[in-house]
């Protein structure tokens, strides 16, 4: 275990904060009043992500209006498979950059549904979860700007089945050695999430990585 985390920039920090606090406000609105006080706090939220960063406001506004309910992590759920030693890695049709299969988990379904179903859909082979290589802190990884707090979980997955096949979100299916990897989309997988992943392929008895 790690207990080593990145600093945010502390305008983000805030922001996230008022975005929540509003989400979850307006999700328990008793009166008209309390809809204008917390629609005014996630304005306020908007406006302080536009003016540090590239997002229109009306944009962030929108996005955030429709984030319904009380307010609570994203969870994004990543496959590690190993084949000979190599790494299963799918590049990414939004930015040209790769990663391990994964994706936002679906409500209804488990932890260990969401990551066979992710790696099977983005890259066409058929997987069984058999342990939590680590549960992240996904916005503490030096990662681009998110607007909501998120939680990554990496499962080790045994390959049972399947061939490569792109998706409508990937555009090429491979297998990497450790020490050469192509360029990675950092928000998804960074170095050290395989770092982590590798140890766990060397030391099958290694304790589950969580910040």
């Amino acid at each position: 275990m790690n207990k080593n985390k990145d600093i945010l920039p502390k305008w983000l920090e805030w922001a996230r904060e008022i975005q929540a606090l509003s989400q979850t406000g307006l999700a328990f609105s008793q009166s008209e009043f309390d809809t204008q006080r917390f629609t005014r706090l996630m304005e306020i939220a908007a406006e302080i992500t536009s003016t540090y960063s590239l997002f229109d406001k009306d944009m962030l506004m929108d996005n955030f209006m429709s984030q319904p309910g009380y307010a609570t992590p994203k969870v994004d759920i990543r496959g590690a498979v190993i084949r000979n030693n190599k790494i299963l890695l799918v590049q990414e049709k939004s930015d040209g950059k790769w990663c391990m299969p994964g994706g936002w988990a679906d409500v209804g379904e488990s932890a260990s549904q969401a990551v066979a179903r992710e790696v099977l859909e983005e890259s066409g082979f058929i997987v069984e979860p058999v342990k939590v290589v680590g549960v992240y802190d996904a916005n503490r990884s030096g990662r681009p700007l998110e607007l909501y707090h998120a939680v990554k979980v990496v499962f080790m997955c045994e390959l049972t089945g399947g061939q490569a096949a792109i998706s409508n979100e990937t555009t090429a299916v491979d297998f990497f050695d450790f020490n050469s990897l192509p360029p990675l989309s950092a928000n998804r997988t960074n170095e050290k999430y395989l770092a982590e992943v590798l140890a766990h392929h060397k030391d099958k008895n290694r304790a589950t990585w969580f910040d």
